[in-house]
This record gives structure tokens, C-alpha cells and sequence, in this order.
């Protein structure tokens, strides 16, 4: 008898297994570590028997701030990074302009940029417009990678919506504005949504821009907060992972809320 395409036996079962074992250890070593009494992670037991919230209760205390910033912070560069990016992805998909390859070619350029050069640049222009340690100046730059991504996405999703669709449309009177809004948009919503997700966790994890664009601790997102948490509290263990884990909740739950659309958001995928 045949096996079914796609699928291994019992041993690349156990494989994939073991494999997603050791992936998923360090996040269960960062739980177990976070449930511990405060003090040295290397005396804990590999259960919490005893589970101690105390950890939590001091990172709630110390870097709640540092979380409702970092979130503002990413969601606010995930819905600027749509909101810029679809009607360009749009244009270049539907629009037959001059250079539109080499136009796509410098926004994927753009992604080898590394994130420090990007940052010292904006440092500059950052002190001259006042933005330095505010959310808005973080917003904007976690944008400046949030935005060629979720065009490159947008873009090869929209390519593939049927053109029929549109000169339906257009036929009904629908001017290009109202295509877009009404039919391109909803159409696209997986590739949005999939588009919006990466956005907001190159913003949520982003470090360096925290590092170079904020100088004081009065706006810090979670990932600058935690650095500096690991150095002046190397005696806490239990606070620095019950951080961690803080940090990775809002990530996590995002990515299962959102897994149905993002693993439907392959181009063409809504049109077979």
C-alpha cells in the first residue's frame, strides 16, 4: 500500500518529535526559571514544585511600563506599515509603470540595510526634530522595516487577485479608489493580516533602534528594559525570566490568533 503523499513514517515522526523538543526547551527552561524562588537559576529543580510568582510580581513592577510602551509602539508601526504599504504594493501590481522591477529591487535592498546604520542616521535628524526618547520616534523607525516588508508581501499577493474581478468593478462604475477599498482590500486580507503580524514582531523585537534613539529610561520598550533588568538584577533570576516570559505572551498569542490567515495568505491561494 501507498503511503500518502506528504507524510513520513514512524521515525521521521520521532524526529520531528525530538527536534521540536529541543526548540521548545529554552522556552520551558524560561517558565521553569520564572516559577522559581528568587535567587540562582543552576539550584532550581527541572519542576517547579513549588511555583513562586513573586518573579512575575516584580517584573509586572518594574517593566510593566517598558511593556505597554513596546506594544503601543508595535502595533502603532504594524497599522503605519499597512497603511503605507498597500496602496504602493497596489500601484505596483496593477499599474504597468516604468521601472516597477528596479522600484521593488531597491525596496528589497533595502531589507540588507543593517538595522545600526539605519539607526546612527536617524539619530541625527532624530535630535534636530526632537524625537529622541519619545514613542513616536521609535514608531517611525521600526517603520522603516516594517514598511518595504509588508510591501513585498502585499505586493505578490496582489499581483495574482484576477484581474476580472476589477474590470467587474470598473464596469459597475467603481472608480480606482473604490476597487481598492472595496475589492482589492478584502481580498487581500490574509496577506494584511500575515503582512500586519511580521511587522508588529519586527517592531516588538526590535533593540537596536531602542538602544541609539533613547537615551533616558522614561520611554523604553520591553527588549532595551530587559537588557538593562539583566545586568542590574543578575541576582533575580526569577524577575529576569518572568520578564521574558512577559515579553513573549503578547508574540505568542498573536502568531496562534492569526495562524488561519497566515498560512492561507500564500499568493493566489483565495482565488483556487
Amino acid at each position: 500500500m501507498k503511503r500518502p503523499p506528504g507524510r513520513g513514517g514512524p521515525l521521521s515522526t520521532l524526529v520531528g518529535i525530538v527536534l521540536l523538543a529541543l526548540m521548545l526547551f529554552p522556552v520551558y527552561w524560561m517558565v521553569n526559571a520564572s516559577l522559581q524562588p528568587a535567587g540562582n537559576t543552576l539550584d532550581s529543580g527541572w519542576f517547579p514544585l513549588h511555583p513562586d510568582l513573586g518573579g512575575y510580581a516584580t517584573a509586572l513592577r518594574d517593566q510593566g511600563r517598558n511593556l505597554v510602551t513596546s506594544l503601543s509602539v508595535a502595533l502603532g508601526s504594524a497599522l503605519l506599515s499597512l497603511a503605507l504599504a498597500a496602496p504602493a504594493a497596489h500601484a505596483l501590481a496593477r499599474f504597468r509603470l516604468r521601472g516597477t522591477k528596479v522600484l521593488l529591487l531597491g525596496v528589497l535592498t533595502t531589507q540588507a540595510v543593517p538595522t545600526i546604520v539605519v539607526a546612527n542616521a536617524l539619530y541625527g535628524a532624530y535630535n534636530d526634530l526632537g524625537l529622541l526618547n519619545s514613542r513616536l520616534g521609535l514608531l517611525l523607525a521600526d517603520s522603516t522595516a516594517g514598511v518595504p516588508f509588508t510591501i513585498i508581501v502585499l505586493h505578490a499577493f496582489m499581483r495574482t487577485v484576477p484581474e476580472e474581478i476589477i474590470e467587474a468593478a470598473q464596469v459597475d462604475g467603481a472608480g480606482r479608489l473604490r476597487v481598492f477599498r472595496s475589492v482589492v482590500l478584502p481580498l487581500s486580507l490574509n496577506a494584511l493580516i500575515t503582512a500586519g503580524v511580521f511587522a508588529f514582531l519586527l517592531a516588538w523585537s526590535d533593540f537596536l533602534f531602542a538602544l541609539t534613539l533613547t537615551t533616558t529610561d522614561t520611554v523604553q520598550p520591553v527588549t532595551l528594559g530587559l537588557y538593562q533588568y539583566l545586568g542590574a538584577h543578575n541576582d533575580h533570576w526569577n524577575a529576569i525570566m518572568a520578564t521574558a516570559v512577559l515579553a513573549s505572551v503578547p508574540a505568542a498569542v498573536l502568531l496562534v490568533v492569526a495562524q488561519r490567515h497566515v498560512t492561507g495568505a500564500a499568493p493566489g491561494e483565495a482565488f483556487r
